[in-house]
């Protein structure tokens, strides 16, 4: 396979950037890579990627704000992962009706699910806008004076383009470290309902003992279908009148698989890579952020798991949760394993020392460019930040109590009679189906314990001292105070917060005294934020320049991204990986729920997956029913749901994962090592078929 070689990282000995490494802007993109494409086995024009409403680009979706997904029939079905409808499944579950473990089919319209707060977007267009700001002096303004002008342009480009079509919205972004700043256009669905979902055994099958692992058999898949307005095909509010959305192109579902070294693609919104940070950033994000963030979760985690296995109510409570906790906690872990086995932070070290000379020869950024200036200001926050993680993990969306205490200092809506400020009052909307008290109560007393023991006594909130004074250090004899008697636990009821009682409350004083010790904090970070925010955008323009005859691609940042490769696996320590799984693999699995409860499942499905013939659904070449599969393809948070194109752009799978052994490829990318890891899309209609008896679901998508 031909490759793009970066020269430079080259002669440095650092893994080399080659085509199938990048998150590429579609819009604008390099020919080199086009071309590089083409010779690889994209089979597809630029134009049917990516021009108009009949483009490939035109199927693929923002998926609620925080994955992807793939529009696959013309009555807008889509189809992410099953992790990504977590939360939408387990909002409509019960213990009388679980569908987070049971599944669920809508076998008619009217029973798909509607969801609030969830929705799809479709990318129209992205420009580049640099030129148009740079000319009002952004560069000469501080961060606060560029984030007020950048909202009044965002603000004023809305409106235009809301002039031609009101169903638009646009949003401004910037790339590449700031140096550069895109205006994309959007139109967006919130009428999303659901359809189809495997259960939780299949959907999240091996749980976190096989998440972030090799080899995997996890269906993780499910549909979606948009609705619109009946009389304009457009976006409109749930109602429901609303009809299923028709798009002009959906994706075309193949039963033709792949095999190793074919051409692979994927679309999507992956979320946040940092890979021009520099050496300063990589260490503090592996000593202040992740080894924090993995810390704080575990001892959150051993809690939350030992509720939720003790009862099915809570269980159904806490799925997501969980998931959404456990999910970073283990890439944290594996991150930081990586930087070190890798040895990020002295490669880029070197390759900082390389620019650095380049930088002399060259005089360019010469006086503002300065690594020695951005060492010391890092070193001169660590423990600002690695406090800041602390608080935040241990009192951010860890516990009720917190979370309400939280909204009261920063300000919620106030009711009640403006001129009348003694009859005006707060309220919290009773939220007792979202929460279990036990569990709540729990955690909050060992996380307040934990973050005693890992911070230092300056960076501890003012309510250490009543623990201290009133409760002789008993944290659990605290929390039981707090939940039993502040008003702040008692819902739908008038708080009126001119009270005298009020604010000698308990939970409300915690509240006051949290928003007092992040503001500290954030006050210090505060200090060198500008300074070293300036220096990282210098420090990327500086490899932008040095490396401007070869093509470069941004950090993601939640835009829609192209990253292609080859299917393939890889090999380490001398141990080739295989690049799919089969039935006989996950059956084998099942055969383990007894030692480990997250092989569990249902004896359905060890009937259907031990069977002898497959169908349709079994690989023409190989002969086995395929599940899961490897590429090359370049990912991370935010690609969950991506669809993955063959050079034909007809879908073959979906993105769920990425390997252990490169979970430090959101700030480098290894070739070697780094993998995207997919459900066949077979598997996904086998399921539907073999499982769901889906029929009508099936016949809509007319899989070829």
């Amino acid at each position: 396979m031909k490759k793009l070689f970066l020269s430079l990282c080259a002669l440095l000995g650092l893994s080399t950037a080659q085509a199938d490494e990048g998150m590429w802007t579609i819009y604008n993109l390099p020919q080199a890579v086009f071309d590089q494409m083409q010779a690889e086995g994209f089979r597809m024009s630029y134009n049917d990627l990516y021009f108009g409403d009949n483009s490939l680009k035109a199927a693929c979706v923002n998926f609620s704000g925080y994955c992807s997904g793939v529009v696959v029939s013309p009555n807008g079905l889509v189809f992410t992962n099953h992790h990504c409808g977590f939360e939408a499944i387990r909002s409509h579950s019960t213990v009388e009706h679980d569908y987070m473990l049971n599944g669920f089919y809508a076998k008619t319209y009217e029973e798909e699910l509607p969801n609030e707060n969830m929705f799809v977007s479709f990318m129209i267009e992205q420009n580049d806008i640099t030129d148009r700001i740079m000319k009002q002096g952004f560069n000469e303004m501080t961060i606060e004076q560029q984030e007020v002008f950048l909202d009044s342009l965002e603000n004023a480009m809305s409106q235009e383009v809301k002039q031609n079509d009101s169903t638009l919205r646009l949003e401004i972004k910037p790339f590449y470290e700031g140096n550069k700043y895109y205006a994309t256009t959007y139109r967006d669905f919130t009428d999303l309902r659901l359809v189809f979902t495997v259960p939780k055994s299949m959907g999240k099958y091996g749980g976190e003992t096989d998440n972030w692992m090799w080899p995997r058999q996890t269906c993780d898949f499910s549909v979606f279908r948009i609705y619109a307005d009946p009389k304009t095909n457009g976006p409109a509010a749930y109602s429901p009148d609303n009809v299923p959305y028709h798009p002009k192109r959906w994706a075309e579902v193949s039963m033709q698989g792949y095999k190793e070294g074919d051409f692979a693609m994927t679309i999507g919104y992956p979320g946040s890579t940092e890979r021009y940070l520099s050496s300063y950033g990589i260490q503090e994000m592996r000593d202040a952020d992740n080894a924090t963030r993995a810390q704080v979760r575990g001892v959150k985690q051993e809690v939350m798991i030992r509720h939720m296995r003790a009862n099915e109510a809570v269980r159904i409570k806490y799925d997501s949760k969980y998931a959404q906790s456990s999910n970073y906690w283990k890439n944290s872990i594996g991150m930081n394993k990586c930087i070190d086995s890798i040895g990020i932070v002295l490669n880029k070290r070197m390759f900082e020392e390389q620019l650095a000379r380049w930088q002399d020869s060259t005089g360019f950024l010469k006086g503002k460019l300065d690594f020695n200036k951005l060492g010391k200001m890092y070193k001169a926050r660590y423990h600002d930040r690695r406090a800041l993680m602390y608080w935040y993990e241990t009192f951010i969306r860890t516990n009720e109590l917190c979370t309400r205490a939280m909204k009261m200092a920063q300000g919620m809506e106030v009711k009640g009679p403006e001129n009348k400020p003694n009859k005006q009052y707060i309220e919290f909307e009773d939220n007792s189906n979202e929460w279990d008290e036990a569990l709540d109560k729990e955690v909050m007393a060992v996380l307040l314990k934990n973050y005693r023991e890992h911070v230092e006594e300056r960076y501890l909130p003012t309510f250490y001292q009543v623990i201290d004074r009133k409760y002789y250090g008993n944290y659990k004899a605290y929390v039981n105070d707090l939940y039993a008697n502040s008003l702040l636990m008692k819902s739908n009821t008038k708080l009126f917060f001119n009270k005298k009682k009020f604010k000698q409350d308990l939970g409300v004083r915690l509240g006051y005294d949290l928003v007092e010790s992040f503001n500290t904090l954030r006050e210090a970070l505060l200090a060198t934020y500008d300074s070293i925010d300036t220096q990282e955008r210098y420090l990327c323009a500086a490899k932008l320049r040095m490396e401007e005859n070869l093509p470069h691609y941004s950090d993601a940042n939640f835009t829609m991204r192209l990253s292609y490769g080859q299917v393939g696996g890889f090999e380490l320590d001398g141990h080739p990986s295989g690049y799919y799984t089969t039935a006989e693999s996950i059956v084998e699995k099942m055969k383990q729920a007894d030692s480990n409860v997250e092989y569990f499942a249902e004896p359905i499905m060890h009937e259907l997956l031990s069977a002898k013939d497959f169908g349709p659904y079994q690989d023409k070449t190989t002969g086995k029913m395929q599940l899961c599969f490897l590429t090359n393809n370049d990912i991370t948070g935010g690609n969950s749901g991506s669809p993955m194109f063959d050079g034909d752009g007809r879908l073959i799978g979906l993105a769920f994962d990425g390997n252990w052994d490169s979970l430090s490829s959101d700030i480098n990318f290894d070739s070697r090592l780094a993998r995207c890891i997919g459900v066949d899309i077979r598997y996904v209609l086998f399921m539907m078929d073999r499982w769901g008896h889906a029929d009508r679901l099936l016949q809509e998508i007319n899989a070829k």
